[in-house]
């Protein structure tokens, strides 16, 4: 902790020019309440992004009217649309990233959950992030990350599913907030107020590609605007198409190259091992690649007054995705059957929803109130093309080239009644606001065609059979109070709690308090201590998925924890994470103009859900065979099999520093430059690893590195926004901090070489290489002009020196595979990223 406050304090004056980039939007036109903004007139001097943004009224992180980011109990940041656009990413997910440092990514995800996207925050999972839309709760993907690796087992909400020109701006509650908000709010809370305006059109598009790459060709078009329902309601529309081909990084193929060193494994390669593929000779690996994706987005708002005391109000989202990700790393030959090359592409055709509509209004009995409810949900259907059923062709003579896998379905029906009113106790101010909710979840597994789980399946991708399938409800009962109390003028606390019970997992009660004092005011000191939770996931509950390991005769095989057949294997019921929180800080304004807040933070988390009682041969298989999986024709190497499943495995400490400044430099007829910065410190570590049921430790030294160093220790976004008559420049240097992950040792590794625990090193399951992604800089810029009052365009690049990821050396690459550690949250491995954009308004 010592440690702490020095790094605290010294970072504080070196941070006195520093602040986020989220901090310099333009001035916001739109409010956060359900009803459209006014526009204002021409004032004499211009109001400044981040003057404009800190002082914006809020609605996350209190329960009180009329608080802005400033003056709030709880660190809130605001990141507005035109800074989601200076971030020149085309995605939400991808554009927090460049923009806010709490907030991380994988390089690349592995198998269908590269198809989607979802967030990291403060070095916990996306599970541990809230993401609510317009104060209420979002449904997540239907989506479960099925590999190893830093998202293991998520199912977070997919920020691209949402439209990104409705968003008006985005506040990040950066705090534990499950008294308030209920499961999944541990790291923090990300609120997206979308736009409601009853006037006006924009338009935008915007175009580009990863130059040094040749690849990642995309492009963005967007329209949104409102009119009057009647002469007091409002409705807002918005819709977006977007587009983007593979971004490949190319590498060598280890089973392409036609050489190996002494001692290497070559049964998986293809040229001088295996007869009709000395033509892929020198091939590159297209493995490490982007998705190909086609989305068209869809948003509506609307808002009516249906008397002198209460509102109408509604909001509709629709998005349809269709996605491709290579699937395999290299040409799959098989000259047996006829086959001289297979490229299987793993497709994602998925439809996203949600519906809110909610009546409010003021005077019941003196308390304002809301009455909503919310349903929404995502359907994934997934497929796999250009491949083959090995074992299908064998017995028929016929396979076909592409199936259908499972259609994952996952909804959300959440109905809310909110009350709040201010008064006086004994001449103290006092805001009381309380609540219940209550929430229906769903999750569906539909199996795929059977020629996608019979005989094996396709080559490495057996689809799910019916006995996977099902359909599965929990209902979610919840009640909260919460009430800020200001004693004195320069004191205030906020005290809530919340109770909540789960049908499938019991009930959990969570509290947090909250204090600001105002020693001056330019000088204020807050700090919050809560205890949270985050409930499973019916897709951790229910998901079971089948992997077939070709060429090796071995299976691996994720049973539900519910399942006998992996309760055979020591498995039990899966129960909610728990969290305390606190964290302390302050914000202060040392000279007129110049904005400074810091806040460290503690998180500890107990019972995470991590991959738990793995267990291998004959007793895994059995077990894999006993839930119905057809393993006939593959699994011929029963020692090499495996089976898993979730558990409530680990426990984990994650602290932590946010500093945050802004200050605006007036150069007169030179113009005028937004200094700002924001630094991230954070570091996880795991104080208690479960022993499974064979009396082995749950987590290995890699399975640690995933959830404890992925995440750079230190991430810092400077930004510069230089704005003189029509033009605008801005320039943002990021710096990511170190990664380590311990790698496998794969195929170049000398076959003689041994683990210190027993074994060979090479694949070993205890022996890992350690691997440091040193710091990298990224350095972007945009430059504007504005050409009619009405038209602006601009041009830039993000990572304009083209910086990639520390390459891995060779005996940590397997075969076709990653050049890259692909489960470093540091930076993106696409390289160089040069744009277009066009903006207007009428």
């Amino acid at each position: 902790m010592k440690k702490t406050v020095l790094i605290l304090a010294a970072t504080t004056v070196a941070g006195a020019f520093l602040i986020p980039a989220q901090a310099q939007p333009l001035p916001s036109q739109t409010t956060t309440d359900d009803k459209p903004a006014k526009a204002k007139g021409s004032s004499k001097r211009a109001t400044t992004a981040h003057e404009s943004e800190s002082e914006q009224v809020i609605v996350t992180g209190t329960r009180e009217s009329h608080v802005k980011a400033r003056q709030s109990i709880s660190p809130v940041v605001i990141i507005s649309s035109a800074a989601l656009a200076r971030s020149a990413e085309l995605n939400v997910a991808n554009a927090l990233t460049r923009i806010y440092p709490s907030i991380t990514m994988s390089a690349r995800g592995s198998n269908t959950n590269s198809l989607v996207s979802s967030i990291q925050m403060r070095g916990l999972g996306p599970n541990e992030t809230l993401v609510l839309v317009d104060g209420k709760r979002r449904h997540s993907t239907a989506n479960i990350v099925q590999k190893p690796g830093p998202q293991f087992a998520s199912s977070g909400v997919d920020l691209n599913m949402l439209p990104e020109n409705m968003i008006d701006h985005i506040e990040i509650l950066e705090d534990g907030a499950a008294a308030m908000y209920g499961s999944d709010a541990i790291a923090g809370v990300v609120n997206i107020i979308t736009k409601k305006k009853d006037h006006g059109l924009s338009l935008s598009g915007q175009g580009g590609a990863n130059a040094y790459l040749g690849s990642g060709e995309q492009f963005q078009l967007n329209a949104d605007g409102g009119f009057k329902l009647g002469h007091d309601g409002y409705v807002h529309l918005g819709a977006q198409i977007y587009h983007s081909e593979h971004a490949v990084a190319w590498g060598s193929d280890h089973a392409l190259l036609g050489y190996w060193p002494t001692g290497a494994d070559t049964k998986n390669y293809f040229v001088g091992v295996k007869p009709g593929s000395e033509k892929w000779k020198g091939r590159k690996t297209d493995y490490l690649s982007t998705p190909e994706e086609t989305r068209e987005n869809f948003g509506l708002n609307f808002g009516k007054p249906l008397g002198a005391d209460i509102d109408l109000y509604g909001q509709a989202t629709l998005a349809y995705r269709h996605a491709g990700m290579r699937a395999y790393k290299y040409p799959y030959v098989v000259p047996a059957m006829g086959i001289d090359e297979l490229r299987p592409i793993t497709g994602d055709d998925e439809l996203d929803y949600g519906v809110t509509l909610g009546l409010k209004g003021h005077d019941l009995a003196g308390f304002d109130w809301n009455l909503s409810t919310v349903y929404g949900g995502d359907n994934s259907r997934i497929s796999i093309r250009d491949n083959v059923n090995i074992g299908m062709l064998t017995r028929t003579g016929y396979s076909p080239s592409k199936f259908w896998d499972y259609t994952q379905k996952n909804a959300q029906w959440t109905n809310n009644l909110d009350l709040r009113r201010s008064f006086t106790v004994i001449g103290m101010p006092v805001s009381l606001a309380f609540g219940g909710e209550h929430r229906l979840d769903s999750y569906q597994i539909i199996s795929g065609n059977p020629e996608s789980y019979l005989d094996g399946g396709p080559v490495e991708h057996a689809g799910i059979p019916p006995q996977s399938a099902g359909t599965w409800y929990r209902n979610v009962y919840s009640a909260y109070i919460d009430t800020t109390l200001r004693p004195t003028s320069k004191l205030s606390i906020d005290i809530a709690g919340r109770y909540e019970y789960y049908t499938d997992t019991n009930h959990t009660e969570n509290g947090k308090i909250s204090a600001r004092y105002d020693v001056s005011r330019r000088f204020a000191l807050r700090g919050t201590i809560s205890n949270g939770f985050r409930a499973p996931t019916l897709q951790e509950s229910h998901f079971s998925r089948l992997s077939i390991f070709a060429g090796t005769g071995s299976v691996g095989g994720q049973l539900p924890v519910e399942s006998a057949a992996a309760r055979s294997l020591g498995a039990s019921g899966l129960k909610p994470e728990r969290s305390v929180n606190a964290s302390g800080g302050f914000t202060m304004e040392p000279v007129r103009g110049l904005h400074v807040e810091a806040d460290v933070y503690q998180i500890n988390l107990r019972d995470r859900i991590v991959q738990g009682g793995t267990v291998r041969g004959a007793q895994a298989l059995d077990a894999i065979r006993s839930f119905g999986f057809d393993v006939s024709p593959t699994a011929t190497n029963a020692a090499a099999s495996s089976a898993y499943f979730l558990s409530n495995g680990a426990s984990t400490r994650t602290q932590g520093l946010d500093l945050k400044a802004d200050y605006l430099v007036h150069m007169h007829r030179w113009g005028n430059v937004a200094l700002t910065a924001a630094l991230n410190l954070n570091r996880t570590r795991l104080h208690h690893n479960g022993i499974s049921s064979i009396g082995t430790p749950l987590l290995n030294d890699q399975t640690i590195a995933y959830i404890t160093t992925a995440t750079p220790r230190s991430k810092m976004i400077l930004n510069a926004l230089w704005t003189i008559g029509n033009w605008d420049v801005n320039v943002r240097q990021s710096r990511y901090g170190e990664t380590t992950g311990m790698m496998t040792y794969q195929d170049w590794t000398p076959a003689s070489a041994t683990c210190p625990k027993g074994g060979a090193l090479r694949y070993s399951n205890s022996c890992f290489a350690q691997f440091k992604n040193t710091p990298r800089w990224l350095t972007d810029l945009e430059i504007g002009y504005r050409v009619t009052s009405h038209v602006h365009v601009a041009v830039g690049a993000n990572n304009i020196f083209n910086v990639r990821p520390r390459k891995l050396p060779d005996q940590l690459i397997s075969a076709g595979g990653s050049m890259y550690d692909q489960f470093s949250n540091q930076v993106p491995f696409t390289g160089g990223y040069y744009f277009g954009r066009v903006n207007a308004s009428f």
